[in-house]
């Protein structure tokens, strides 16, 4: 029968099917950060057990660490103690660990793709919901919890139950200022938080065809905030030119061999899909969040909408609970909003083209007086990059703060994090309660839209700001 890209790759990974109707899946490769890994690794202490492949396995430490003075010891002792474990249980299990000053550093779901780890047709597991983002090189990448980790570790298998298929058409050319953010804001905002649960999303279309790699994995990234576990973008030509000559992929005849069968992976033509959604990217405006949920997103030129507005009393409830911890006022316009704080960064938007993005709004403005502004690269490879090609400079001469990578202000569990009652344009992927700090205020965007609330104090159409 005609399968999906996902069936496909399911398929070639499934071991047997259990009594229970799950699945015995093959993990190819397991990636490991220092937050959610303990109790992984005092599970297979207790149990006596090894790990059985560590060469498909790979550690590094982002979401805890300090984005500045990395030359002096972590001062937080929680995310000291979790760095420190990390290294001594990597040390034990002969896993491969990229220290904090490695020039491999970086976000995991940023440094797997640029060193060439994550590749196509592989299935790829990380205790880390936004797994999903390794998915837009056609990899069947998903988030698992601390007792999965522990599981692959040992046998390099895991129990899934299989997804249904929906299938994301994106068509059309976009504004050069609308980006793959904001088709993932629009997208949530169509079909809600839930609107995937139980689905793994192939993306597809022309928009998506003529998208780079860093596009490609934005969409996949945010795809666990539709709810769907797994979001995927068939390999082509593009994927190839980026991962060619990069460390861990395939070299030589190897790589013409692995190119061969990339080839492959894709949806038959007369596949069926559980689910179908379309939309017009040329009709996309630059979103951004007013609530406290990703599915909160509406175009920059409209308005904050009345609970009272929705049919649902539940609905009704939520939204005014929503507006009232962000503190606005129905029918005010999203562009009026004042913001303190800029973070452009994270694993969803903090790749050299979306510092780029970012440098080409800000090049010869400043940062809006009152606002603070700071830029955290995805990688130590990124930020090199952007320094070899001036972009450091623009943001520092604009007013903001350059640092080194790591997952930052994203999740505030290091020492970036907002202070109560302040509110911030971020190119992070989440928006809730406390997110970002106790009592802070978020809102979700590109990070060409994060550079135009930088200069201008609020949130505004980076279209209007570059005309």
């Amino acid at each position: 029968m005609p399968q999906t890209l996902y069936k496909k790759l399911w398929e070639s990974h499934l071991l047997r099917t259990e009594s229970d109707g799950t699945g015995l899946i093959y993990v190819d490769r397991h990636l490991l950060h220092e937050v959610s890994t303990p109790q992984s690794f005092i599970t297979l202490e207790k149990a006596g057990h090894t790990v059985r492949r560590p060469d498909s396995t790979l550690a590094v430490s982002d979401h805890a660490v300090p984005t500045h003075d990395r030359h002096l010891p972590i001062a937080d002792l929680q995310a000291r103690d979790q760095v420190a474990r990390l290294e001594q249980n990597t040390a034990t299990f002969g896993i491969p660990y990229i220290e904090l000053q490695d020039f491999r550093q970086g976000i995991v779901h940023v440094i797997g793709p640029e060193l060439g780890f994550t590749l196509p047709g592989t299935t790829l597991a990380c205790s880390d919901s936004h797994t999903s983002t390794h998915g837009a090189f056609g990899a069947l990448a998903f988030g698992v919890g601390a007792s999965e980790c522990a599981v692959i570790l040992a046998t390099q298998c895991l129990r899934q139950h299989q997804s249904k298929c929906m299938r994301v058409k994106l068509e059309g050319r976009m504004h050069p200022l609308v980006a793959p953010k904001d088709l993932a804001l629009a997208l949530i905002a169509a079909i809600r938080t839930d609107g995937a649960s139980g689905y793994a999303i192939e993306y597809t279309g022309s928009t998506v065809d003529s998208m780079t790699m860093e596009g490609r994995m934005t969409l996949c990234n945010m795809s666990i905030e539709a709810g769907a576990r797994v979001g995927m973008v068939a390999p082509d030509e593009t994927t190839f030119a980026y991962l060619q000559g990069r460390p861990m992929a395939p070299q030589g005849e190897m790589w013409d061999q692995a190119v061969a069968y990339w080839r492959t992976l894709k949806s038959d033509p007369d596949a069926v899909f559980d689910r179908e959604v379309q939309i017009d990217a040329t009709r996309l405006a630059p979103h951004v969040t007013w609530g406290t949920s990703p599915q909160d997103a509406a175009p920059i030129d409209s308005t904050i909408p009345d609970p009272e507005s929705f049919a649902d009393p539940a609905q009704r409830k939520r939204v005014s609970q929503a507006l009232a911890y962000m503190g606005l006022t129905p029918g005010s316009r999203l562009d009026e909003i004042t913001i303190d704080k800029v973070f452009i960064g994270s694993c969803t938007n903090g790749r050299i083209e979306d510092l780029r993005a970012a440098a080409s709004i800000t090049q010869g403005k400043s940062v809006a007086r009152g606002v603070t502004a700071l830029v955290v690269p995805g990688s130590t490879q990124v930020k090199h990059q952007a320094e070899a090609e001036g972009l450091d400079r623009i943001f520092l001469n604009a007013g903001y703060q350059w640092r080194e990578a790591g997952c930052s202000l994203c999740v505030a569990i290091n020492d970036d994090r907002l202070e109560h009652g302040e509110r911030c344009a971020s190119t992070s992927n989440r928006n809730f309660e406390g997110r970002q700090g106790a009592g802070s205020r978020t809102h979700l965007l590109s990070p060409a839209m994060a550079a135009a609330a930088a200069i201008t104090g609020h949130l505004v159409d980076v279209r209007t700001l570059a005309d």
